[in-house]
This record gives C-alpha cells, structure tokens and sequence, in this order.
C-alpha cells in the first residue's frame, strides 16, 4: 500500500506519492536532488502531529518544507516532505510589536500586514516575495540589513513545534527538555564556537543561556522539531530611506570602500560585480538601473541609510569616498522611483546570476555563505580568488559586505569529469579560509546537504558531540530531516546534474536553443515563480499555491518526462498534459524569471506533441483558427451573434462568460471605403483578428491618430500571425501562417515601413515566436526589428510636435492595465508614457498582475473559475477601489473582455484615449 494511501486518510490536507509529485519535491535551489517518499500538505497543527505520529509508527523521516528556495540542500531528503507553503500560509495574530503565524506565511505578506501598523519582520532575504517564515525560523535567515536587525534568531518570540514522537512541549518552560539540554552543555568549552556573530551552521548552543530552547530551533533546520505556529517580534518601519550607488573600476575598490559606509551607520553594504551588472542589462524587467548609471563600472556598492536624515548621509558618505580616492561616482537614489529600480537589481542577483548558466555549466552554491569580520573582508576575498583561479574556476561576486558576508558562486559543470572532485577542494580550503580569518562557513543559508560534512571540523569535536547529542535528545530515531547538521553525507552525494541520464534526443517544431530539455533545466528552483502579490508570474500558481501550477513545478515536469527513455510518449501522459493545462502562457516568466524560462513556448510544443498522440481536440481547431470564425462570424452578423447557445454546448465554453459580438461594420469593409491618406511615411497597420472584427473602432481611431501624425497608413489584414495557433499547439499551421505573415511583410512594396499594431499579443509574435517557428530565417529578424505597438509611434509624433492632444481629459484619472505579453517583451514603459501626454490628466498603472483570460482559456467551461480567481486577486479589488468616473486603460482584448465581466467596468484602449482628446 502506497504512503499516501495509508498517510492520506489521517489527514483533512492532502498526501500524494505519484511520479511527478515526487519529481517535483526531490529538488530545491541546491545543486542536489532526493526523491522524497511523499509528499504532505497539512492544513493545521491537528493534520501535522497526526502525521509525525503516523510516520513515527512506520520509522518514515519527515522533512519540513516551505518555499523550496534551500541553497543547500536543507529541504530534500529520503522522507515525506511537508508542504507548509500551501495551506498553513494565515497570520493568526498581529497586534504592533509581535506577530503570531503558521510557518508557511511568506515575508512579504507579514510585511505588507505589518506595514498598516507601521511595522516590519526585520530579517529581509532577497527571496522575500516567497520565502516562508518557517522556512527563515529553520535556516536562520538574515538578509541585508542583519548589520541593522541581526538574523532570523533574535526576532523569534516563541514556536508551537511537534517533536519526532509526535509531542507539543512547550519549548519556553518544559523542564525535561530544558534539564536535558543543561546537563548537555554543562561544563562545555564553547571556545571553539565560531565567534563571528552573524552564522546559521549547526546548532545554536551559544544561544541557550536560560530554560528556554527556542533558539535552538532556530537554524536547525527541521532536524529537532516541526514547527508549526510562531511568535516573532517586529520592528518599526524606518522613518525615512535613502541609497548611495558607488561605481568602482573593480570589485576588491567597492569591497575597500565597505568601511566608511559602516562609519555613517549604514544599514546595508551590498556588492554587485561587473558580470551580474551586465546580466541586467539584458533584461527588460531590469533596464531601469542601467538608464541611471555612470559610465561602465566594474562593480556597485548600494549603500542604505535609514532615517530622516538618510539624504544627509548619502551627502556625507559621497563626500568620504571622493576624499579618500574610493571609486569614480556615486548616484544619490532619493525618490521612490530611482530607489525602486536600484533595489530590484540588487535584490534579483542570485536570479541573474544564475541566468548566465550555459547547460549543466552553472554558478553552484557551495562556497556562497562565508562570512568574516567587515574589517578583513579585502584580504580574504583575495585570499578567495586566489584558490578560484588556481582550480581554473571563474565566479560572480554579490552580497552583503556590511557583514562581511559574499555569495561567491563558482561557474562549475558537474558532468565533467574531474569537476565533482575539483569543487570538493575548493570548498575544503574555503572552509578553512573562513575560519583563518575569523569567519564562518555557513552565515544565512544553513548547512544543509553542502555544508553539514563540515561540521565537526569547523566546531571541534567536544562542541560536534554535544550537537549529536541534542540531536538524539530531541529526535533519538533520527526522524526529523535525517543527515543535515550532524552525522551527514559528504557533500559530493546526491548531486543534481551528475545523477541524472542524458537526455534522449527529441525532434521539436519549435526551436530550442540546445533542445527542448536544455530549455526545460534552464530552471534552478529559485522560486521567483512563486511570489503572490507582484508582477504577473505566475497566475496559476497565486491562485492555487500549488507547486505543479507554478513555472518552476512545470519546468521540473517537463525535465522529468523530457529525461524519460520515451520523451515523445512521455510529452502524451494525461497527468503532465494535466500539470501544463493550467498555463496561462503569459508569457511573464519569459522576462520576471532571471532565469528566462519560457514556459509559453514549452506548453505549445508539448501541446503539439501530445496532439501528435491523442488527436486534436475541435475545441483547439476552433480557437486555433479564430480569424476565420471571426471572419465569417462578422460576415453573418448579427445572425451570427444569435447561434451563441449551441456554440457554447458545442465547444464546452463556459455560460456564465458573455461571447465577443461579430461587427458587420469591420475594420477592412471601413478601411475599403474611405478615402486614404496618400501622402507621408507608410506604416502598416496589423489588423488582428479582435480589432478587424470585433473591435472595430479601435482600429479605426489608431489610423485616424497616425495620419494625423502624417503617416500614410496601409491595413494589412489578409491573414493570421498564427498566435492563437501557438497557444493550441497547433504549430505546423502557426509556422505556415508565419511564413505567409514574412511573405507579406518583406514583400518589395512593404521593406522599408514601419510594421505596427493595437493587440500586443499579435503583433509581438513577430519580435518573439517567429524566431522559434522559422530559425534562421533572415525575414525574422528584419521584421522584428520594424514591429513597434501603435503606443509606441504615438508616443513619438506627440514629443515630435506631429501630433498635438487636448485637454479634454484635463482633470480626470486614467488608471492603466497593462497586456501580460506586452510587459514580458517590450515592457508598458511607452503605453504608459503615452497616456501621461494626455493633458492634465493622472495616470495611475496598476501592479494588478494577469487579469486571467489568456485568450479562449477564460472561455472554457473548465478554467472559468480559476479565471475569475486570478482577476478577483488583484485587479478587479484595484478596480473596485477607484473613485466615479475613472477611466480604465487596457491594451489587451482579454483584459477589456475580463474586466467588463469580473468588475463590471468598461475598459477602453489606449489609443482610443488619446483618439477623444486629438
């Protein structure tokens, strides 16, 4: 009988043990991977205790789990994983300075609470959109303002915890418990105790000084206890922020200039070199920061103060860096704006890191989390490059040198020989170069499976013993995370990328750089995909908490049946077709994972490939070919518009979702009509499948608008991109309609204009898709680069003086919704600016994520109330919260069509704005 089976029914959560589950949880952000025995998502401190008794019974470890974001290794494990993120996610309590949660709250979400008090969770991780206050509590996390606010143990208050024979004591008063730990440690030489203050490796013995053993839980890693319910103290939230930028010609000057910011109380020192830098660059989603920086610099040092004289500060550290010869310009970020910017890329640097990964080449952590004193931060990182370049290792440079504490992480491949070996090294003599210098091995991302080996070198053995000890105290069947902290692997064992078979060959229609498994492994399980209330990725997953919904679970799926001896058949099994279904195929991982998967173009391939097996549904022809139902729909109105019923039935589409109305009055019958401008630069308007027959007056205010602003405007609406061919799978017929899409566009008569159009989601295929559908194709290219978005040349012929706007807006608010694909490809950055020419009015851009539509999926019976979820989390309260009379801006059709139907408002596009006030 299966664990789930036995495990599952004791339970009011869920117990799952099938393949991909398991696949799904053997991982972490580490380089290493354990298959688990199953996988448990309890929903309150009844389901946990009822597990651990259970699993106590059967001799079956368990492992604490909450984002999965472990750098090294600390959540896999032979065991039952349990899942807190999922449903033990409430704040029970918050009344000013302590906050009572379940272990699955996420720092943000206590954070945004807090805040309506004046509050915050001092410990700040750079994962803080999804990293869970147990698992901080288990890693002792810190982040970077611990120079300001210590780490994760000096915030915690009080737990609720579950030991391995399934026992509640109260941590604080039980005298068995505390007698037992006293006659451990009594008599104990602590000399041998890393004295550097900020360190989350073994247990915290030095912190037991009374009754109570709270602090040993910190940091433990779910090797003592199971946390379920925490205490922790808040503090209040800065009065004022400001930001220094230094710019330096290298990374050893930024580390030299640590100390005068330290000297003006600086409440964080971050690092960011050069190669991290250029990473940003790179990426829409980041392009802010390098629009503000001076010159080329090798490396950044971001400098924090906190209060209301942090602006002064910012002066005076400015002033002691010229004085003293340290680096060649520092930008002042003061507003909100500029601070936003700069902290993102600091905040992202593991992401782009690791985004330079080229396939199993890739920036591992197991050298990333020494600290020494500030003071000796120079020499050591020489010391420390030094062993890099002996081994032939190259490295990126981030981290917090306001505690002496850098996330070095060396470029290793371990699927070549002699690398494993070589790593092995490296960390051996970085280890003893943290301890040389005063230093730890491990400062804020635990032992776990990378470090643990380390241990009894590093505390000494008298020190070692009494870990083991209180580990057998607290867990004497060794049940709780087994082989972390003490008694542990070497840490060459259970590695990722050498323990995996290569990858059986598969031919793909879409074009993968290196194959559609590389594509799939770009992911490193860093969990960006999970945040829950910014930016857009991942829809499916805020609204679920399910990891097989968020990008990461669908990327580690495809790896799984991708590595199968039978991808193709693998790519047809109804549970992966079952875990991919819920994909939006916004196309937001593209540009918010630092890593770029492009989980769209992963889902239409498999969707092709499934269909090669199973068939293509009529449902997916249909959609598929939606220009020649709109076609002919629109030929037919409004007879058409009457046969809504039996299509719905048809079709299985959903009978609470109102259908799009055909329009007889269609774009190209108005366009073939009229008189068209015969002078000025052509453009060429793409008139899709909604604006040419559904939406109408769009298209005709966008040509209007751009003869106005003297181009001379040719409607190309003889056929389909092929989008919604892509979102079916149906990509032998996206990739003919591609074809003919270049044909047209690269035509003799067309070269030179420019190509544009009103729905992002067609008209940046062609800057997109059409790279994949037709490799090397030279018309790609060329085409891509003449595709701009309506917004875009508007924009151009305002700030040119060719198009002049009135005032008729003066006054009003105009709150902005931005279309998922275009934020992923070409950023809102021009939408937006366009709508801020409008004359005295306020535009407001919402961070309301994806409205959830997505095309045909917000029409189909069986996503109708997860779409309805996605919108209701964000966008439609936002709506809601608008005053009378504000006007709503939104570029997609799929936004108009969900926000009329979830929020009852009425959202125009962009370009018919700026039509009412030309």
């Amino acid at each position: 009988m299966s664990l789930a089976r036995t495990l599952g029914p004791l339970l009011d959560g869920q117990v799952r043990d099938d393949g991909y589950t398991l696949h799904l949880y053997s991982s972490d952000a580490s380089m290493y991977a354990i298959e688990p025995l199953a996988v448990a998502f309890p929903k309150h401190a009844d389901d946990v205790r009822a597990l651990v008794t259970a699993c106590a019974g059967l001799g079956v470890p368990v492992l604490p789990r909450g984002a999965g974001t472990s750098l090294a290794g600390q959540t896999v494990g032979r065991a039952v994983v349990v899942d807190f993120s999922r449903h033990m996610n409430r704040i029970l309590e918050l009344d000013g300075g302590m906050a009572r949660v379940q272990p699955g709250v996420v720092q943000d979400q206590l954070n945004r609470a807090a805040a309506k008090q004046g509050m915050m969770f001092g410990p700040d991780t750079s994962t803080s959109n999804r990293a869970t206050i147990g698992g901080m509590i288990g890693n002792n996390s810190a982040g970077s303002h611990s120079v300001r606010y210590g780490s994760t143990i000096d915030h915690v208050e009080a737990l609720g915890v579950v030991l391995a024979d399934a026992s509640t004591p109260d941590l604080a008063t039980d005298k068995r418990l505390g007698a037992a730990v006293q006659d451990i440690l009594k008599n104990l030489d602590l000399s041998g105790f890393p004295r550097f203050w900020r360190h989350s490796g073994g247990y915290r013995l030095d912190r037991v000084t009374s009754g109570d053993l709270t602090p040993l839980i910190a940091g433990s890693e779910g090797t003592l206890a199971v946390v379920t319910e925490a205490t922790v103290r808040l503090v209040p939230k800065p009065a004022g922020r400001a930001i220094a930028v230094g710019h330096f010609t290298g990374t050893l000057a930024a580390v030299a200039a640590t100390q005068d910011a330290l000297a003006l109380d600086a409440a964080s020192v971050e690092l960011m070199d050069r190669a991290i830098l250029d990473l940003s660059r790179q990426r829409v989603d980041y392009a802010g920061l390098g629009d503000i920086l001076e010159g080329d610099p090798e490396a950044l040092l971001f400098v924090e103060f906190f209060g209301e004289d942090a602006a002064d500060r910012v002066e005076k550290l400015a002033g002691a860096w010229k004085a003293a010869g340290h680096g060649y310009h520092t930008l002042r970020a003061l507003d909100a704006a500029t601070r936003e910017a700069v902290l993102k890329v600091r905040k992202a640097g593991l992401g782009l890191l690791m985004a330079s990964s080229v396939g199993s080449r890739r920036p591992l952590a197991f050298v990333e989390d020494t600290a020494v004193p500030p003071q000796a931060l120079v020499p050591y990182v020489e010391e420390f490059s030094a062993i890099l370049d002996r081994h032939g290792m190259k490295a990126g440079f981030y981290g917090h040198c306001s505690v002496g504490c850098l996330h070095i992480r060396p470029f290793v491949d371990l699927r070549v020989p002699g690398e494993v070996a070589a790593m092995r090294e490296v960390a051996e003599e970085i280890a003893e170069l943290a301890v040389r210098y005063g230093g730890v091995n491990s400062s804020e991302h635990g032992d776990g499976l990378a470090r643990s080996e380390f241990n009894e070198r590093l505390f000494g053995g008298e020190v070692y013993a009494a870990m083991r000890a209180i580990k057998r105290l607290f867990d004497p069947g060794n049940l709780l995370n087994p082989g972390k902290i003490v008694d542990a692997a070497p840490m060459t064992e259970h590695l990722r990328d050498p323990g995996r078979p290569e990858p059986v060959h598969l031919a793909t229609t879409l074009d993968f750089a290196g194959g559609m498994h590389a594509a799939a492994d770009r992911c490193m399980n860093i969990g960006a995909c999970r945040k829950d209330a910014a930016g857009v990725m991942c829809p499916s997953y805020m609204a679920t908490r399910e990891e097989e919904h968020s990008t990461r679970g669908r990327a580690n799926a495809l790896v799984k049946a991708l590595s199968s001896a039978d991808p193709k058949a693998a790519l047809g099994e109804e549970r992966l077709h079952g875990i991919l279904d819920l994909c939006l195929e916004c196309k937001a991982c593209k540009s918010e994972c630092p890593l770029g998967v492009d989980m769209a173009s992963l889902k239409s391939e498999a969707l092709h490939q499934y269909h090669q097996t199973h068939g293509v549904p009529l449902r997916s022809r249909v959609f598929g070919a939606i220009r020649t139902l709109n076609r002919l729909g629109a030929a037919t109105a409004p007879i058409s518009n009457w046969f809504a019923p039996p299509l719905r039935r048809l079709l299985g589409l959903a009978g609470q979702r109102p259908l799009p109305r055909f329009r007889r009055d269609t774009l190209p019958r108005w366009y073939a009509r009229r008189t068209a401008k015969t002078e000025g630069q052509e453009v060429i308007l793409l008139a899709d499948s909604f604006t040419a027959f559904t939406e109408p007056d769009i298209g005709r205010a966008a040509v209007e608008l751009l003869e106005k602003a003297g181009y001379r405007v040719r409607l190309a609406a003889e056929g389909c991109c092929g989008r919604s061919s892509l979102s079916k799978g149906l990509l032998d017929r996206a990739r003919a309609m591609a074809d003919a899409t270049l044909a047209r566009l690269s035509a003799p008569e067309s070269a030179a204009a420019p190509i544009t159009g009103l729905e992002p989601s067609c008209l940046l295929t062609l800057k997109d898709e059409y790279a994949a559908l037709l490799p090397g194709d030279p018309r790609v290219e060329e085409v891509a680069g003449r595709a701009r978005l309506v917004p875009e040349l508007l924009l151009e012929a305002i700030d040119d003086g060719r198009l002049t706007l009135g005032d008729g807006l003066r006054g009003r608010t105009i709150v902005f919704h931005g279309h998922c694909h275009e934020k992923a490809v070409t950023g809102t950055a021009a939408t937006r600016a366009l709508l801020t020419r409008i004359p005295g009015a306020e535009v407001i851009e919402l961070d309301a994520g994806c409205c959830g539509m997505a095309g045909s999926f917000g029409f189909e019976a069986e996503h109708y109330e997860l779409s309805m979820k996605i919108g209701g989390l964000r966008l439609f309260p936002a709506l809601e919260q608008t005053a009378p009379g504000t006007l709503i801006a939104a570029t997609g059709v799929s936004c108009r069509q969900q926000i009329a139907h979830g929020a009852s408002r009425t959202a125009r596009h962009p370009v018919e704005l700026i039509h009412l006030v030309s």
